[in-house]
């Protein structure tokens, strides 16, 4: 399949990155105190194969608390409290194309600095959005979602986004290093994040098409804080 999707793809894409905001919809009313990472994953998973997608598109992330922090934790026996702050990042496989998106919750009011880097990582993700545009250098559009977030002082270990279509992980990448040039009908996500350590991370992601008059986010999910 080619970096630059056919309208058959795209709509493929959009439907798969849909039934990702079904199931974050679903899992929102779902989580509760006292449940586990794993018992998390496990419900976002099989919630895909019940409505209709073959899989998981990557091995599901839950990361509770201090995990938050790490960019791709795996889920553990660890107990959801109140105030925990919980990442989430899944997808699935629906008629052959891949999902990817992410969302971190709270479980109770985030503190202060929790809801400062929120803003933050919310703020790279509308900036990327709003200003990628066709004939960009990827290392351009990574530094749209970067920019805010280094002048805070933070900064994300990992790229904007890549590439999505019958693999979680394609070409485009935009990252700091890549020198490629974004075309229309590129599809890719845009996931700005902030991670301390052994405190807590924030990511927002969502997958894209790149148009004449910008990117297109097919997920619809809130980009608001959401407390659970």
């Amino acid at each position: 399949m080619g970096i630059i999707k056919t309208k058959e793809e795209i709509e493929k894409l959009r439907k798969a990155a849909l039934l990702g905001d079904r199931c974050f919809e679903h899992i929102c009313k779902f989580i509760k105190p006292g449940m586990t990472e794993i018992q998390i994953a496990k419900e976002i998973d099989d919630f895909f194969v019940k409505n209709g997608a073959s899989g998981s598109s990557f091995d599901t992330i839950v990361g509770a608390g201090k995990n938050s922090a790490q960019i791709h934790s795996t889920p553990t026996e660890y107990v959801i409290q109140n105030q925990d702050i919980i990442l989430l990042d899944f997808g699935c496989v629906l008629d052959g194309y891949c999902s990817d998106m992410s969302r971190t919750i709270f479980v109770g009011s985030p503190t202060d600095k929790q809801k400062e880097v929120y803003k933050l990582v919310q703020d790279a993700h509308y900036n990327a959005t709003k200003k990628i545009r066709i004939k960009d250098v990827a290392k351009k559009a990574d530094e749209y979602g970067r920019k805010n977030i280094q002048e805070a002082g933070y900064d994300y270990a990992h790229a904007l986004g890549h590439g999505v279509g019958v693999e979680v992980h394609e070409k485009p990448l935009i990252s700091y290093r890549s020198e490629e040039i974004l075309e229309e009908d590129m599809v890719f996500t845009i996931e700005p994040g902030i991670y301390i350590e052994n405190e807590f991370g924030v990511r927002i992601e969502d997958t894209g098409v790149l148009m004449q008059n910008g990117v297109e986010l097919f997920s619809k999910s809130s980009r608001e804080i959401i407390i659970l």
